[in-house]
């Protein structure tokens, strides 16, 4: 007898690791994800024609970046199909952009020089704040829009905790946000505030939290 299944019942989230093969599926749920984003609609000037391609091409280039540079990629897929992905910067890494020529140039002819310099000179900002020793760094994370509220983005965060508690080199995890309605959620996760970065009139909010091996264990006796 095959079951009989609940329209509202929510998919079997499945935990899986992302390659190149995955790129556009990736492009997608982060496009939606930060195309509203009060940070992005600053940086790329969304009163602008022509905001939705700019934020497509930084997207891509980021994820090209981080998949030429080895960097760890996951993703949570229900019903077979990927609904949340979140790239892990390696603290070890200590990436600046703006020493990235090839990226740089691929971002000026698609993005344009002023949304370019405006990226760098945020990105720069965050690297000043970054804790030491260097945490990881979660440059790229989102759910989509269709499939939030249903702890998909929860699970993200607990796996990419998970996956640098298991890497000892590093101090923690950064990621930032300029949409002050995820601070409650990020807070409940244990993240504290590093400190703000002014875009015109709000501010990015770029958050910390320490994970380290002990973590690992820990998590291993809450599932037990």
């Amino acid at each position: 007898m095959s079951k009989v299944k609940n329209e509202n019942q929510t998919p079997e989230p499945v935990v899986v690791r992302l390659d190149e093969t995955a790129a556009n599926e990736a492009r997608s749920i982060l496009f939606h994800a930060y195309r509203d984003e009060p940070t992005f609609q600053y940086l790329f000037d969304h009163r602008r024609p022509g905001y939705e391609q700019r934020v497509r091409a930084t997207i891509r280039e980021l994820i090209d970046l981080y998949f030429s540079l080895d960097q760890e990629a996951i993703g949570i897929m229900a019903d077979d199909v990927l609904v949340a992905v979140a790239f892990i910067g390696d603290p070890e890494l200590r990436m600046n952009l703006a020493d990235q020529l090839s990226w740089r140039i691929r971002m000026v002819l698609t993005t344009g020089f002023a949304a370019t310099r405006r990226y760098l000179d945020y990105h720069e900002k965050i690297r000043e704040m970054l804790p030491q020793p260097l945490a990881h760094q979660l440059p790229l994370m989102g759910v989509q829009p269709k499939h939030q509220n249903r702890g998909y983005g929860r699970l993200l965060l607990k796996t990419v905790e998970k996956l640098c508690a298991e890497n000892p080199r590093g101090s923690g995890i950064v990621l930032d946000t300029g949409n002050s309605r995820y601070l409650p959620f990020y807070e409940s996760e244990g993240f504290r505030s590093l400190g703000k970065i002014r875009l015109g009139n709000f501010e990015d909010h770029v958050l910390f939290r320490e994970v380290h091996p002990e973590t690992k264990e820990t998590a291993a006796q809450q599932e037990n």
